[in-house]
């Protein structure tokens, strides 16, 4: 098909919308599984997954020793008191490219932009809840971390009033919210004709991606119509006091994991979500831990270059974050789900990081740690990131969405699983 170079940066305009569209070969000059389901018989019904921007401090992280008698290292401690409730892996990952761009691949796998496990998930039982999915932030995302089947980004919530208001709207937010989502609704149907007209002046490969294209913008607009349906829904009262303002500020990120914590809680609580994610983000802020002020920005912290003062100073800040994670399974642990069932036994919670060693730009060997959803806990687990033939990050991922009832055998470039050593 002989099509005419048209300008590159092109939007389809109607009615005072204006939508830019892909990429298209036909405006450059040159022209150039399985289905799943949740049983009913799922022996986790929830999942969590939270990721680290600048990983973790391997040494600090990993035991020394495989299975169950391992001597539990510096970064664990924090969460020692559920040694039962968790199990440790190393070695795996997704044999992905390294550097930090590709840190989005941690819950994609080997491809970036793939569907990310959240989103699988969230795809067969996000419909059981008033929000499929949840993303946060902790701290300002300098990455993506969940993408659609269509290999669109999802933005994360990074202040904590937002997510309150979303979950527990008062009747003003909620009339509020009725009128932002009908004036976003079905502005796809206002530009078809613009569209269409389009599609009769490119070639058949760029209509297939127009048409890629457009059905992400339908699910949004799926999305959005089940946010106003939500709306309609009973709003759980919960007695949570939010701070008085939002901790936004970089130095404040550790303050704001703690609280997204809470509220991911109380959302897993009420049955208004059963998919969510949190990234925890690493740039130059400088914290003050106990009253001392770190010598170092987050991120030169973690490309110390073996400087035992900066690893000191990073093991610090690491293991903050673990102490957040303790006090976010002491409240699973306590709180228990509409069948009588404790939140823990009855949610996977994913911790790691698509960054293997920052100091490195390394993206192999992930620290990785699953806790909950009524798995047989307690142990090292250990890969060998050297060996071709080795368990990848995502045999664990299709052993994750097993556990909770999804009917798969492959995750990106993994198909085996981890049944035989984790179940």
């Amino acid at each position: 098909m002989q099509v005419s170079p048209v300008n590159r940066r092109h939007f389809l305009r109607s009615s005072g919308i204006a939508m830019a569209i892909p990429m298209l070969e036909s405006f450059s000059v040159s022209g150039k599984a399985r289905a799943a389901t949740q049983s009913d018989e799922a022996k986790a019904k929830r999942l969590v997954c939270v990721g680290a921007f600048l990983g973790y401090h391997r040494p600090e992280f990993y035991p020394e020793t495989t299975g169950r008698d391992y001597e539990t290292p510096t970064l664990l401690k924090p969460i020692e008191g559920f040694r039962d409730d968790f199990t440790v892996f190393s070695g795996l990952d997704h044999r992905a490219k390294n550097g930090h761009a590709a840190w989005e691949n941690f819950l994609c796998g080997k491809d970036l932009g793939s569907q990310s496990l959240d989103q699988v998930v969230a795809e067969k039982i996000g419909q059981e809840t008033r929000f499929d999915s949840l993303q946060l932030t902790a701290g300002k995302n300098s990455r993506n971390m969940n993408f659609t089947k269509d290999g669109v980004a999802l933005p994360m919530i990074q202040r904590p009033s937002v997510l309150y208001r979303k979950l527990f709207a008062s009747p003003d937010d909620k009339a509020r919210s009725d009128y932002l989502l009908k004036s976003g609704v079905s502005a796809l149907d206002r530009v078809l004709d613009d569209a269409n007209r389009l599609k009769g002046r490119v070639s058949v490969r760029d209509q297939e991606k127009l048409d890629e294209y457009f059905t992400s913008v339908r699910e949004l607009e799926k999305r959005m119509e089940k946010q106003r349906a939500s709306l309609d829904k009973a709003i759980p009262n919960v007695n949570y006091q939010l701070p008085d303002y939002d901790p936004v500020a970089p130095t404040l990120m550790l303050e704001a994991e703690g609280i997204m914590y809470d509220l991911m809680a109380l959302a897993l609580q009420t049955d208004s979500t059963r998919v969510a994610t949190m990234f925890l983000a690493g740039l130059g802020q400088v914290f003050t831990l106990d009253g001392e002020t770190l010598q170092a920005g987050y991120h030169a912290l973690s490309h110390h270059g073996n400087d035992p003062d900066k690893i000191r100073d990073l093991v610090r800040v690491e293991r903050e974050h673990m102490k957040c994670l303790a006090s976010f399974l002491e409240k699973l642990k306590t709180k228990t789900d509409g069948e009588g069932q404790s939140l823990l036994d009855s949610t996977i919670v994913l911790f790691g990081t698509g960054m293997g060693d920052a100091s490195r730009h390394s993206n192999r060997d992930l620290p990785t740690l699953v806790a909950g959803g009524g798995f047989k806990h307690g142990q090292h687990l250990a890969g060998d990131p050297d060996s071709d033939k080795a368990l990848l990050l995502g045999d664990l991922y299709i052993t994750l969405m097993q556990q909770m009832g999804i009917e798969t055998d492959s995750f990106s470039n993994a198909k085996r699983n981890m049944n035989g050593v984790f179940s």
